[in-house]
């Protein structure tokens, strides 16, 4: 089993314990080629199943701490190795691979003074934090380039001048991400950082799995313009990226033997089928042509000494028959993904504006000058649009890792192979808060999975965090995510500025709203370091201009607490279903999926009915008691300690006066869920859907999961009781499309209020049990004072 530099998000973890798509660990943990001898529409695991386009693991599942601790195994490696070389830099550029006996690796990882701060992951794969560090870990994060260790953790300067105007492409390779002065200093980097050398090891031994493999074969998922090849163009980027790098620090051909091999196939130049002659990468489904573009951009460019001249010329004209010159007739054709914000633009873009720049110098035909101006074009405009003025991405908190990534591959590539990052950094003066948004987006187990949880990632890391971190000067973003699971990448190797130092988590507010009506909603918590703390977070806004990404989901609620997620979301329905993609108009198809409609979600139900697509539901108010995280082991001590946000829904339900708000109580350890519904003239239902073990009693609803216990109370209406519901579709929702089925949710129950007409107030409290936690001296509250929202303040339920 391999040490994949594998993200929790990466299987996205929806409540649903049901396997709808193929892993995305699967790439690099099994030896077998999913993608081999599969003559169905859709791939599959096993040649017996078809399976759909996204299969999320359990939620809860024992597979999960064994690959966490594997991982934990592979950077405690890196770090032994890393302590133990000497601090001088290496004769050559040579680095290899380090490999050691693990043991006690999660008590371990914390201990290196300066560097390593996380002692391993939690079941849900988030860092964990010792509570003791070294002071250093206690100040506010900074870039220290002055101090006298700086010199030793510094890229240095690039010796070739380049003149900024982003015209003029430099003409030696490598040019992509990394050009030659930082390979050079690359091995006493990782001699001087562990956390280089540990990605570093990670790399080279996943490129070493990758090695073993048959070349990806080719396979469509819901034929070409379903959801095309996209998984396959995405493995073999994965692979040829870290071949080449593997290469670089090694100088080992047989890496440049396996990368050509790759190359061979998935040009169509061998008698292995792969794809449709001439349109081989597919443009049905654009995508897949963008990430197979930068994947042989990046074997070009990085292994460019290591060709041969017939190579280079072959590589070269595939990127350009396959690539550019679709690009170009993209354009000529006024394909929709051009004039539109969010992953396609991104993707698309950055696929030709890597493609374009790492054969530049050498291409005869004018094409990847032609190209480059038109991709930046559209992205300039379009692609950095995705982020909104307060820093959410525009389409889910998934979709974020593509679109941020397609974002950061084309900015830095145009950066270090002419010096300038065009617009691409600065055209959305907004765009520099991204990084917040992914951080407080994140809970105390995973990120709040509203919408579409997105296909598998293979390639999308969070790192681009890494680069902004840099770029914007940010080193929170670089700090936070260093010690994130999929880290180890080979672009972080060189997105990473290893000057950064302190606690990202230093300074940094438990609560954030954000207010753009384009994607309104807040995130609150107790805490940044401890897993088991209370985590809160909140969607509201518009409820279209999300790429059809969406749902029907405004007052949808996320709650985390004691290292369990107890209220969470289903992600996407089958991508391939009829329809799923078809608007995101009143009428359209997508909202006839459970998934996707108002009954699937963390919120108010009225009279069974969706809300109102083209709802625009309003912040109506924000308050915090505004603690900042001061040192790691952070703990309230305060019990008026708050925060709550309230948000007007009337639109969402066509007019009927409805507001929700969400208080964190008792020191941020207990959260209230208030509902006013004014005039309501249909009946209507209170749910949330939950992996928990629901006992209803009454007003009360005893919760379990994996051991731990919560209750929610109904405090208001008087009379109200809980029901528990399974998550399907009601008997009066209209049906669906032919073939389409609703997917099932194992696993998961409806914790339901049936309510009635007329003007009510719906007031639940959420007690989770933190004796085990906080200690047997805690003492939850048993009744809250009933305050009208209008009434809220930091000071209205003291």
């Amino acid at each position: 089993m391999l040490n994949r530099n594998h993200s929790p998000d990466s299987q996205s973890r929806p409540l649903s314990k049901v396997d709808y798509s193929h892993p995305n660990e699967d790439v690099l943990n099994d030896n077998e080629d999913h993608h081999l001898n599969q003559k169905e529409t859709f791939r599959t695991t096993d040649p017996n199943l078809n399976r759909n386009r996204k299969k999320t693991s359990n939620w809860i599942k024992l597979g999960i701490p064994i690959l966490v601790m594997i991982i934990i195994a592979a950077i405690i490696a890196g770090v032994v190795a890393s302590r133990n070389r000497s601090n001088s830099s290496p004769s050559s550029s040579s680095v290899s691979s380090s490999s050691s006996s693990a043991s006690g690796a999660g008590l371990s990882a914390g201990k290196d003074q300066f560097h390593v701060l996380f002692s391993g992951y939690s079941n849900y794969g988030v860092p964990q934090y010792p509570t003791t560090v070294n002071q250093i870990f206690n100040s506010q994060p900074t870039i220290d380039s002055s101090s006298p260790s700086a010199n030793q953790l510094s890229w240095g300067t690039d010796p070739v001048q380049l003149d900024q105007s982003g015209s003029n492409v430099r003409a030696d390779h490598p040019r992509l991400f990394a050009p030659s002065y930082k390979w050079s200093r690359l091995p006493s980097l990782i001699s001087a950082d562990p956390y280089m050398a540990s990605w570093n090891s990670t790399i080279i031994n996943n490129a070493a799995k990758f090695y073993q493999m048959s070349p990806t074969n080719y396979s469509t998922d819901g034929g070409y313009s379903g959801s095309g090849v996209l998984d396959v163009a995405r493995e073999v980027q994965l692979r040829l990226k870290h071949w080449a790098y593997a290469y670089r620090v090694t100088n080992d051909t047989k890496w440049v033997d396996r990368a050509w091999r790759e190359l061979q196939v998935a040009a169509g130049n061998t008698t292995q089928p792969f794809g449709r002659a001439g349109n081989n990468w597919n443009t049905d489904h654009w995508l897949d042509v963008a990430e197979f573009t930068i994947g042989f951009a990046i074997a070009y460019d990085w292994l460019y000494d290591a060709w041969t001249a017939d190579q280079r010329n072959a590589i070269m004209w595939s990127i350009i028959n396959l690539g550019l010159k679709k690009g170009i007739e993209s354009h000529e054709t006024n394909a929709w993904f051009l004039t539109t914000n969010g992953n396609w633009n991104c993707v698309t873009n950055g696929g030709m504006v890597v493609g374009s720049l790492a054969i530049m110098s050498e291409d005869p035909s004018g094409t990847a000058a032609k190209m480059l101006p038109l991709a930046l074009q559209s992205a300039s405009a379009n692609c950095v649009n995705a982020v909104s003025p307060d820093g959410t991405w525009s389409e889910t908190s998934d979709y974020w890792y593509f679109g941020s990534q397609g974002h950061a591959h084309m900015t830095s590539a145009l950066q270090t192979a002419t010096g300038s990052t065009g617009q691409l950094l600065s055209a959305n003066p907004s765009y520099n808060l991204t990084g917040l948004y992914h951080m407080y987006v994140y809970g105390s187990t995973f990120k709040a999975n509203t919408g579409d949880c997105g296909p598998n990632k293979f390639v999308a890391t969070a790192n681009p965090m890494m680069y902004y971190g840099d770029q914007f000067q940010i080193p929170r973003y670089t700090l936070y995510q260093r010690d994130r699971q999929d880290a180890a990448d080979p672009l972080s190797m060189f997105w990473y500025n290893p000057q950064v130092k302190g606690g990202w988590f230093v300074g940094l507010p438990l609560d954030r709203s954000f207010n753009d009506p384009s994607d309104a909603w807040v995130s609150m918590r107790s805490s940044w370091t401890d897993t088991n703390a209370l985590y809160v977070s909140v969607k509201s806004g518009n409820l279209t201009g999300h790429q059809t990404h969406g749902m029907l989901d405004a007052g949808d609620l996320t709650l985390d607490a004691m290292g369990e997620r107890w209220i969470g979301h289903l992600c996407q329905n089958d991508y391939l279903g009829t329809g799923y993609f078809s608007s995101e108009g009143v009428n359209s198809q997508r909202w006839l999926y459970y998934r996707c409609r108002t009954e699937g979600q963390n919120t108010i139900l009225m009279n069974g009915m969706n809300q109102n697509p083209l709802s625009v539901n309003p912040v109506v108010k924000f308050e915090s008691t505004g603690e900042a995280q001061d040192k790691i082991d952070y703990k309230v001590k305060d019990t008026e300690s708050t925060a709550y946000w309230i948000t007007d829904l009337s639109a969402a339900y066509n007019g009927t006066n409805v507001q929700r708000g969400v208080r964190l109580l008792n020191g941020r350890t207990q959260v209230l869920v208030q509902d006013e519904i004014v005039n309501g003239a249909s009946n209507s239902q209170w749910r949330v859907h939950t992996n928990a073990t629901i006992s209803p009693s009454g007003n009360s609803a005893g919760m379990q999961l994996n051991g731990k216990k919560m209750t929610a109370t109904i405090l208001s209406p008087s009379g109200a009781t809980f029901k528990v519901l399974e998550p399907v579709r009601s008997t009066t929702s209209p049906p669906l499309p032919n073939g389409s089925p609703d997917l099932p949710n194992p696993g998961v129950s409806v914790l339901a209020i049936d309510l009635g007409t007329g003007s009510q107030t719906v007031s639940v409290l959420f007690s989770p049990d933190w004796k085990d936690t906080l200690g047997g001296s805690y003492k939850s509250l048993d009744t809250v004072k009933e305050v009208p929202l209008g009434q809220w303040s930091l000071k209205s339920h003291s």
